[in-house]
């Protein structure tokens, strides 16, 4: 199933007592330009990212966002410095006696003292931290996959019926073709019966001047590449895997045989069904600038 190169897509989970959330959004690009962001000291887990990114999406401008909430983590531990205090302690207990003063050291007042207590960031467990994140990635872009896929459907739809009208075009082109010829004979017998008069007309130079100018004008091999390409887009966009670029280059053949029947034709209602006709074409031509 062909995918939109726009969609957006995101996931939460819990790694590690973090709160993480990942974001992806994405619009159109020629290539895949992949930009992940996370705050600076998880960028250990950039790489990861990137790569479940390119393991999903083949074209477009993507832009992960990662933000990691610590506020109820706990990450945070309160040492004592044991040996610090047990000087305090003994310093204490020696004034006490020497001066003959009560020793009324508390919790409170000795854990005042500088360096008492310290405050450490406990260390990250980097590689579970960035296991975690690339599985709330994963569930991000199956989202977003999702979204792309629901948007696909509706550019596959559209392009199908815009192939069904290309058609009905195509077959009026056949069928005005032949009319053209005839027209033309009936006009060049006029114009030789006019000049010439009694002297007669030349059965077989009319029916060469017919044959020469409806080889001219003679559209089948155009129409016939025309069907079969859009047999085989139509093929393209029921496939599975990314077909957006190719699909580009067989939008470009499709005007190229579009502009070769326009040059060719020499009734003026084949001319207009050929501006009908390119107008599809290039409906389609935008619709596709979105297909990954």
């Amino acid at each position: 199933m062909i995918k939109s190169m726009t969609g957006y897509g995101s996931a939460k989970g819990t790694v590690e007592g973090l709160q993480i959330t990942v974001e992806l959004k994405s619009v159109n690009n020629r290539y895949l330009d992949a930009s992940v962001r996370l705050p600076r000291s998880f960028l250990f887990a950039e790489d990861a990212v990137k790569s479940a990114v390119q393991r999903h999406i083949s074209r477009g401008k993507v832009d992960v966002f990662v933000t990691v909430d610590a506020s109820e983590a706990g990450d945070m531990n309160v040492k004592v410095n044991e040996p610090l205090l047990r000087g305090y302690l003994e310093a204490f207990r020696h004034i006490a006696e020497e001066y003959g003063l009560a020793n009324d050291a508390t919790v409170l007042s000795v854990s005042r003292f500088p360096d008492v207590l310290t405050v450490e960031k406990k260390d990250l467990d980097a590689d579970a931290i960035s296991a975690g994140i690339l599985d709330i990635t994963e569930r991000a872009l199956n989202d977003f996959d999702a979204m792309r896929e629901r948007e696909g459907m509706k550019l596959r739809d559209d392009v199908l019926s815009r192939l069904g009208t290309i058609d009905a075009l195509v077959s009026a082109v056949e069928q005005a073709s032949p009319e053209t010829v005839a027209d033309y004979r009936a006009r060049l017998e006029a114009k030789m019966a006019e000049v010439l008069g009694t002297a007669g007309i030349d059965e077989n130079r009319i029916l060469a001047e017919a044959a020469i100018f409806a080889d001219h004008i003679a559209v089948d091999e155009e129409t016939v590449r025309l069907r079969s390409h859009m047999s085989q887009l139509k093929t393209m966009i029921g496939g599975n895997s990314p077909t957006g670029r190719k699909i580009d280059f067989l939008i470009q053949e499709f005007n190229r045989e579009a502009n070769t029947i326009g040059s060719k034709c020499q009734n003026s209602d084949i001319a207009h069904t050929v501006v009908d006709l390119k107008s599809e074409i290039e409906k389609i031509r935008e619709q596709i600038q979105n297909i990954e």
